[in-house]
This record gives structure tokens, sequence and C-alpha cells, in this order.
């Protein structure tokens, strides 16, 4: 998967705030879909498409621990979401910076125009 499609899955999954939430929550340590449910005013199976999703995405992974499915925060597909981000964040301020040089310039040359007397 080219990571264009792979940030395709991780913005559409980060786009939902049940899904952040979700993160959020794993951010602090693993959980069980059953634990991951708890805040929500949703079904299991709702959470659970809620999980396919961000696995699909790469952000969460699954550990067979005897009964019990935990889930676990994946940092790798975020660190790249944050990557192309940044990038473009420095594009944006770099930007910004020739906007204001260009600003104080602008200020500083003294107007070209007479102004008259009424």
């Amino acid at each position: 998967m080219h990571i264009s499609e792979r940030l395709n899955l991780t913005f559409a999954a980060l786009a939902d705030p049940t899904r952040r939430a979700i993160l959020a929550r794993l951010a602090t340590g693993e959980a069980t879909v059953t634990e991951l449910a708890g805040p929500f005013e949703m079904s299991q199976p709702a959470i659970s498409k809620h999980l396919k999703v961000l696995e699909r995405a790469g952000l969460i992974s699954v550990d067979v621990d005897a009964q019990r499915r935990p889930r676990k925060l994946e940092p790798k597909r975020l660190a790249e979401a944050v990557d192309w981000i940044e990038r473009y964040r420095e594009i944006f301020e770099q930007n910004y910076q020739r906007l204001d040089a260009l600003l104080g310039e602008l200020q500083a040359k003294p107007s070209g125009r007479k102004q008259t007397k009424k």
C-alpha cells in the first residue's frame, strides 16, 4: 500500500470523533472492546465497526491474550500523518514569513502619494 493510500485511510479514520476518542483512550494503554465501549452510548457491535476502521487504517492492532483480544495503539501510522502535516506546516510557515517580510517592506516605504490640503 502506498503512503497516499495509508494517509487516506488514516485521515478518514481520524475524521470521526468516536474513533479519535478511542485512540485517546488507547494512548493510555491497551483495552478490550468492552472497556472501549464503556464511555459511549452505543452498542459493542457499533464500537467494533469503529475498531475495524482503525485497524484497517493501521492505527490500532489486536493482541490475543487467552480469551481477551485487547486493542493497542500503533503509533507508526500516526507518525506518518504527523510527518505529512508537518511538511505542509513548514511550507505555510515559510509563506507567512515571506508575507510578513513583504508587509514590513511596504510599511517601511514612504508613501509615493502627495497629500493635498483641503
